[in-house]
């Protein structure tokens, strides 16, 4: 039974607009791996260029955080589910900033 993988909406374009798919392994690295065998694009987007997972893409594991675990070595069962979540960043324009027409949005 393959196990899957919830892809979020930012990366769906990269996968065929595909909410979710079906990948093969034994640990959370080999999921990850396959996942970008069959969709090279998202590579780029997971990955740095030395080969580790970027520190903003989140893996859940059945809705634990595979940092807790044990990163990309946790073992995974049939039937198992990954979600990616791309950490979301933000915060408040300060007062000089505003004052400044600088609103934090790139214009």
């Amino acid at each position: 039974m393959p196990n899957t993988i919830h892809i979020p909406t930012p990366l769906r374009p990269f996968t065929d607009k595909k909410e979710s798919v079906d990948v093969t392994g034994e640990t959370v690295g080999e999921l990850l791996a396959d996942l970008t065998k069959q969709y090279d694009g998202l590579k780029k987007h997971l990955y740095t260029e030395d080969g580790r997972l970027r520190n903003f893409v989140n893996v859940y594991l059945n809705d634990e955080d595979i940092r807790y675990l044990q990163k990309e070595q946790t073992p995974v069962k049939a039937g198992d589910s990954l979600s990616i979540v791309p950490s979301v960043a933000g915060g408040a324009v300060s007062p000089k900033a505003k004052a400044e027409g600088n609103h934090g949005d790139g214009y």
